[in-house]
Parts: C-alpha cells; sequence; structure tokens
C-alpha cells in the first residue's frame, strides 16, 4: 500500500482516490499533484518513489523534470513581456531580432512562431551542450534555418525548437539581455516563491530530484497511436527530427547530476514540483496581480486559438491540436479545463494549465512516463475529480467547445 501524503480542502477527497488510485490502478510510481482554485490551495498531494533504483520515497519538495510542460512556463515569459509592453505578438519576429530574417523567415509573426506555424521544427544542423550553452552561437544556427514549408501554411509541433526560438527572442526585447532561463527566474519563480526552474543550478542536490524510468517496449508499441512510435524512430520523419537535434545526445540528462545544470531547454528541461507550476498557473487563472499581467494580455491566452492555412492537423504529432501564444489550448482531442483554459502537457504524462473561468490552476508531475500522446489516464482521473468539485461542473473536465 502506498502512503499519500499531503491534504487535500473539504470537497476535494475525490482527488486523494484518485491519487490513490493511480498508484493500484495505473501503474504510478511516484508523483505529485496540487492545485489552486480562487488563488487558494485545494490539493496538494505526493506519494510514491523518485527512483525506482534506490526506492527513495518522493517527498514533500521532490522537484522532476516535466518534459514539455516546460512549454507553458517558456511562454508565462513572454506573456509577461507583452504585458510590460516590450512585445506585440502580431508583429514580425524579425522586427526585434533582424538576423531572424533570412531564408524565407521575414513574415513569421510572433503569433505564428508560438503557435508551431513557422514550419521551424526542425534543426538542420547538429546541435550540441556547447552550442545550446552559447547562445550567441545558437542564435546564429536559429536564424540560418530555412523553414520546411511557408510559414503560416502548415502547424508541426515545434517539440525542442520552439523553446530555442522563444529564449532568443526574449533575450532582444529584454532591456537585461536576460535568457529565458534567468528571466524566469527573476520574474516569475522569485517573486511567487517557486521551486521551479528553467535553468537548473549546481546547488539543487541528486537528493531533492526524481529519477525518470521510462515505458518498457512492448508498452510504447501498444499505448501510443499505431505508427507513432516506428515514426519517432525513422530518422526522415518530422516527429523524429523535431524530437532529436543531435542524434545520440541526450541534451537535458546527466548520468552523474541526473539532469544538466545551468543550461536551458526552454521547450524541455525544467524541473520542479507540481506545488510550483500549480501556482505559477493559479496566478495566470486569477488576474495575474503578482506578476503585473494586464488584462489584455490575459484575455488574449484565453482567446481561441487561430489555425493555419491548412487547418489543425500537426504534421508531427498526425492529430489535430491547438497552439496560442505558446500555450496549447483545448479541444477534442485533448481536452482540459474549459475552452478558455491555457497550459501545456509534457511528455510520459506530466500537465499544466490554467483555467480563468473556474478559476484553477493545476499541475501533475510523474517519475514513470507514460505512453498515452493525448492525456495520460493518471492525469485525467485526477482532473475529473478535481473539476466534479467545482459547482457547475458535469464532473468531467470538459471539452472545449
Amino acid at each position: 500500500m502506498v502512503r499519500i501524503q499531503g491534504q487535500v480542502s473539504r470537497g476535494y477527497e475525490r482527488v486523494r482516490d484518485a491519487f490513490a488510485g493511480n498508484f493500484a490502478q495505473r501503474r504510478e510510481l511516484g508523483g505529485a499533484c496540487c492545485a489552486y482554485r480562487g488563488g487558494e490551495q485545494v490539493v496538494d498531494l505526493w506519494g510514491g518513489i523518485r527512483n525506482r533504483q534506490s526506492s527513495d520515497p518522493w517527498e514533500e519538495n521532490t522537484m522532476v523534470v516535466v518534459h514539455s510542460a516546460t512549454k507553458g512556463l517558456a511562454a508565462m515569459t513572454l506573456a509577461v513581456a507583452h504585458s510590460r509592453g516590450w512585445l506585440d505578438y502580431d508583429e514580425r519576429v524579425g522586427a526585434y531580432w533582424p538576423e531572424f530574417a533570412q531564408q524565407g523567415k521575414e513574415r513569421i509573426t510572433v503569433r505564428q512562431l508560438l503557435a508551431h506555424q513557422a514550419g521551424l521544427f526542425a534543426i538542420n544542423e547538429p546541435v550540441d551542450r556547447s552550442t545550446l550553452a552559447d547562445l550567441d552561437r545558437l542564435a546564429a544556427v536559429l536564424a540560418r534555418q530555412k523553414p520546411a514549408w511557408e510559414p503560416g501554411t502548415r502547424l508541426a509541433y515545434h517539440a525542442l525548437t520552439l523553446g530555442f526560438y522563444e529564449g532568443e527572442l526574449l533575450r532582444r526585447i529584454d532591456p537585461q539581455h536576460r535568457s529565458l532561463g534567468q528571466f524566469f527566474q527573476d520574474e516569475i519563480a522569485s517573486p511567487l516563491g517557486l521551486d521551479l526552474y528553467l535553468r537548473l543550478p549546481d546547488t539543487i542536490p541528486n537528493s531533492r530530484l526524481a529519477t525518470i524510468a521510462p515505458p518498457g517496449r512492448m508498452e510504447m508499441l501498444l499505448g501510443f497511436p499505431p505508427g507513432f512510435t516506428l515514426r519517432a524512430l525513422n530518422p526522415r520523419s518530422n516527429i523524429y527530427r523535431a524530437l532529436v537535434i543531435n542524434p545520440g545526445t541526450s541534451v537535458y540528462f546527466d548520468d552523474q547530476r541526473i539532469y544538466a545544470r545551468n543550461l536551458e531547454v526552454p521547450s524541455g528541461n525544467a524541473v520542479g514540483t507540481a506545488r510550483a507550476i500549480a501556482r505559477a498557473y493559479g496566478v495566470f487563472a486569477t488576474g495575474g496581480r503578482e506578476l503585473g499581467l494586464r488584462k489584455e494580455t490575459l484575455d488574449l491566452l484565453a482567446a481561441p486559438a487561430i489555425p493555419p492555412a491548412r487547418g489543425f492537423f500537426d504534421e508531427c504529432l498526425r492529430a489535430e491540436v491547438q497552439f496560442s501564444l505558446g500555450f496549447m489550448k483545448p479541444s477534442a482531442v485533448w481536452p482540459f479545463g474549459g475552452p478558455a483554459a491555457f497550459g501545456s502537457p509534457g511528455a510520459g504524462g506530466a500537465m499544466g494549465f490554467a483555467d480563468p473561468a473556474a478559476g484553477v490552476g493545476y499541475a501533475y508531475v510523474t517519475s514513470q512516463m507514460g505512453t498515452t500522446l493525448t492525456g495520460d489516464p493518471r492525469d485525467v482521473t485526477l482532473r475529473e475529480a478535481l473539476y466534479s468539485a467545482i459547482p457547475g461542473s458535469s464532473g468531467a473536465s470538459p471539452v472545449a467547445a
């Protein structure tokens, strides 16, 4: 029997039951779930083990990498920049970053880039950690990249590249020219007191970090949509090229330190607690006063996604998904919250989002990677339990209209 720790507010007991049920019925290894509603913490749970090899327990302040759930956190930095008047989502990227405007990228807008509609889902030259650590070198590589097709015509998941482009864009518009990870720490994590990093420092001991347990081969073949795993292993496929920027090299795991330190991959290597992610989204869901967010910015984040010319079919994921201003938006294929919600899931099951209509900030993190592409059953079960406690909810995480 796994010991579940933490607390839930009165009326949210079903979330605790669902969290416990994940261990009993859905092969959970270790993880945490947290939710805020109306600015108040209503769920804060953790349990299981953080390291399969050592069987060390998941503790109150255990942190874990959240893969692409990082994208929502990176998008928060640009939302802060927008609220400060540094960024216009409908301006051309080249207006802020002149070197970007080459190889057919001259007319790409910030909105198109952040919606995965720029055709820049891959990098045609190998990029290693030394390049990632040298932001000037990385910017030159990104500027040289040619779009795979006419920007604005198709949607393709920029699995790793999106964060690199966001990072350079933010460096150009920030008066202090900070990296995205440093900006996040200075302007979001520190003011809110978050155990959350997009640039994990050397000072964090390994004992605070959960290790990721990968799924088995059979689980991958049976869990993902038909053909997805085979495409993900094919170097010529769009999804492989989106996920792998240097074959044979892991860009954010480390054999000695668990995760790479002082290195930024703003699309995938955020490390933190569910509590921290939920708190950040909770602020975005309730007016953003703590971060100086303007209503205009929050209204844009809540607005429906705008499709490219050929619609929302994603050329990498081979499914219809919706993105807007750096966040995923809920859809029939990938529902979460209500139509105004915005957030980002991560490979293996992690999820974080804000639902302004319900005043909800939510996060789930795990050490056991799952294999469902459009909503991990552990996360879905937790969200359904959470929304069952919210007046006016049907008891399930609503599907966007």
